[in-house]
């Protein structure tokens, strides 16, 4: 079946529910609207389509799912209750027990819709819960990814996918690719590198464009939308919100160089992404330091139609939250060589896979771990502005030099000389040189290097019990005994770097009920208006329980607004 192309499609001026954004919630609700006997439109800013989902790792984290439990894990929906309980620990606007309620129960009905239309799902069995040591936790995970793709399929559409270039080229999805870190380490590590390579060759030979993480998501979504002959229009720069009596029944922005308001006759869905990108947002409603500078977020992440929701009432919660994923930069704040795409484009390091290995460490300025450093990036993040420590620095050895990863520099390979140049990487003979160089309290990390080399000898993190959950084992090193997490930090040469709280999407928003309707400060409806994804305040509150805790909420919340759009349509016509 050929797809529509873009020119195909015409723009009208009223659709039965028009939907801003192009992100995963948005395409799961364009396809339930079309498929209850609705005429739904996808606008979409920027020229690609795909949103922050295209973006990302591209991970749903979705409890109680009917494909874990193919794979054999056990999980219910009471299991999964308590889970939340044990780890959304924020009491707010957007983490309502009718809320919680509602992902719990759609989000697992929302994946098996996704299958009936044609989803492709893999599990990535043993990426965890995030707290997995908690009531409830599934060591195993709840996770699923999507099949890689061939972006062929999209024929006229295949270069208009949302996509982070870093992953282009990739077609294996986060879990492997974290694994294969340890290739240094272990024989099931050098296994994965194989078949990657082979994989790699592979496609370049036949052709294919295969795809993984978030494209690969994202691309069977929009094969899917297209399939349904459900217009999408790039390129609409949606700014204002049109509301009447009270009501919102569409939306205008520059479209074609011409402003145009397109009117929505049962509901107005957006799902337009957070504020990273948008630097005075950032210093207005979030804590210092901060900067714009650190994200990796999709570029389309810029908040004008946040502040808009805002103008028409809207009330806000947790505008302070990103998702945080830690970064390192030079002394001087810039980027370190290797963090810039070919173009110029800037992908600051994001510390995700390494940061759970032996003889290395987090301090802050005085020489303090303060954290679990294997926690989950949004942990870390919350962790550096809870205790001053922005920035925190990064402590290792040459051991962790020569066995693992960091930044863009592979396991064994030697350090980037302009990362020594510039000052990025400071490399001494001793910690109290390190210490000096670095900025760092000579006599604290002295002191602290001996506390957390006693721990490496019994294994046991005492501090911050570093290694003690499945989460934290499978990212360490499997042959560091007695525990995967936790080395000495005693071989010369020694290392630091300066880490800062980067991120992939701001984390608050506008507050929505359990319909997904956006919801005044006093608790009332604004009539017409529904939002998901990182432009609302999230259920899972200031926490994140899992690999995918942002884009499943998006998608199940998206399909909740959907589902509400269609009972007013047919309500309406019966």
């Amino acid at each position: 079946m050929a797809l529509p192309t873009p020119e195909s499609f015409e723009l009208q001026a009223e659709y039965d529910f028009v939907i801003v954004g192009s992100g995963g919630g948005s395409m799961v609700a364009a396809l339930f609207a079309r498929l209850a006997g609705l005429n739904p439109v996808i606008l979409e800013k920027r020229d690609t389509i795909g949103g922050s989902t295209g973006f990302s790792g591209g991970v749903w984290w979705v409890p109680n799912n009917h494909v874990i439990k193919r794979h054999g894990v056990e999980d219910s929906r009471e299991l999964a209750e308590r889970y939340l309980a044990a780890t959304v620990d924020f009491v707010g606007k957007g983490t309502t027990p009718a809320r919680r309620d509602a992902f719990l129960d759609e989000a697992p009905e929302m994946i098996r819709f996704l299958e009936e239309q044609g989803m492709k799902f893999e599990y990535p069995d043993g990426w965890s819960d995030y707290y997995d040591d908690r009531d409830g936790g599934q060591p195993r995970g709840r996770s699923l990814t999507a099949l890689p793709y061939d972006i062929r399929n999209l024929g006229p559409w295949q270069d208009r996918l949302s996509r982070y270039a870093p992953f282009n080229g990739i077609p294996f999805p986060s879990l492997p690719l974290i694994r294969m870190l340890m290739f240094k380490r272990t024989f099931y590590a050098k296994k994965i590198m194989a078949r990657l390579a082979f994989a790699m060759a592979k496609n370049k030979l036949l052709g294919r464009r295969i795809v993984a993480h978030g494209g690969a998501i994202q691309g069977r979504m929009l094969e899917m939308t297209l399939k349904r002959g459900i217009p999408i229009f790039a390129g609409f720069a949606a700014d204002q919100l049109i509301e009447e009596d009270g009501r919102v029944v569409g939306v205008s922005g520059m479209f074609g160089g011409d402003r145009v308001t397109v009117r929505s006759r049962f509901g107005l869905l957006l799902n337009v992404g957070g504020f990273s990108r948008n630097d005075a947002m950032r210093q207005k409603y979030q804590r210092h330091p901060i900067s714009a500078s650190w994200t990796n977020a999709n570029p389309g992440d810029t908040g004008e139609m946040i502040e808009e929701m805002i103008r028409h009432g809207a009330d806000t919660e947790n505008l302070d939250m990103a998702v945080w994923v830690p970064t390192s930069l030079n002394p001087d704040g810039s980027l370190p060589a290797g963090a810039t795409g070919k173009d110029g484009t800037p992908y600051p390091f994001m510390h995700v896979g390494e940061i759970a290995v032996p003889h290395y460490m987090w301090v802050d300025k005085r020489g303090n771990r303060f954290v679990n450093e294997a926690s989950s990036y949004m942990e870390l993040g919350e962790a550096m502005y809870r205790n001053d420590a922005v920035p925190a620095f990064a402590v290792f050895d040459d051991d962790a030099m020569r066995n693992y990863a960091y930044g863009s520099l592979m396991p064994g390979t030697k350090p980037v000389k302009k990362w020594l140049e510039s000052g990025f990487l400071v490399k001494a003979d001793t910690i109290e040189e390190l210490a000096q160089k670095a900025g760092i309290d000579p006599a604290g990390l002295a002191a602290q290097v001996a506390r957390y080399n006693r721990f490496a000898e019994t294994g046991v993190d005492e501090e911050f019990h570093k290694g003690e959950r499945q989460y934290d084992r499978f990212r360490g090193d499997p042959t560091n005994k007695p525990n995967p997490c936790v080395g000495a930090i005693a071989r010369a040469p020694f290392y630091a770097t300066r880490i800062f709280p980067g991120d992939v999407g701001t984390f608050g928003g506008v507050v929505t009920d359990e319909r997904a309707r956006v919801l005044r400060a006093d608790g009332s409806i604004i009539e017409g208006l529904y939002a998901t994804g990182n432009c609302t305040s999230s259920v899972m509150g200031r926490s994140y329980p899992g690999p995918g805790a942002s884009i499943s909420p998006a998608f199940a919340f998206g399909y909740i607004a959907a589902k509400d759009a269609v009972a007013k349509a047919h309500n309406k016509t019966a």
